[in-house]
């Protein structure tokens, strides 16, 4: 089965920064001149992940706010006392949520619902640059 590989280059602010990611995903898919089959995107690092949300502006605050009761910024996390970089709630909220996801592809569109986008979520605590990996497998 043909495979397709391409990266994204993205630059965050950190801190829960969410970046819609649909449009550069789904450009990808068409680029392989692949019709049918499955895109996985991948975030090399511990401190990203990559889910889909309704992106829009009450769950743009909603979501970092979910993350800050789940893994709060202030908590003592032993990878801070250890590192001093001040990142270890990122580290946690990132292995929660995962790096990587899988969305099918029919007729070279993203099978995504309505309301459901893709983004990518930088959990640490600095602007970084940032590059995805994209994995296609289809025919």
């Amino acid at each position: 089965m043909p495979t397709y590989h391409s990266t994204i280059g993205l630059q965050t602010e950190g801190n829960c920064d969410m970046i819609d990611i649909t449009q550069k995903v789904a450009d990808v898919v068409i680029k392989s001149g692949l019709k049918t089959g499955i895109c996985t995107v991948f975030c090399p690092g511990s401190t990203g992940s990559i889910i889909t949300i309704e992106y829009e502006d009450g769950l743009l605050q909603d979501f970092p706010e979910a993350m800050e009761r789940l893994a709060p910024r202030d908590a003592v996390y032993e990878h801070h006392l250890r590192w001093r970089d001040g990142n270890g709630h990122s580290h946690i909220r990132a292995s929660i949520i995962g790096p990587s996801l899988t969305v099918p592809f029919v007729d070279t569109r993203l099978t995504l619902g309505t309301w459901q986008q893709i983004a990518f979520v930088d959990f640490d605590n600095k602007s970084r640059d940032r590059k995805l990996e994209i994995l296609i497998i289809g025919e």
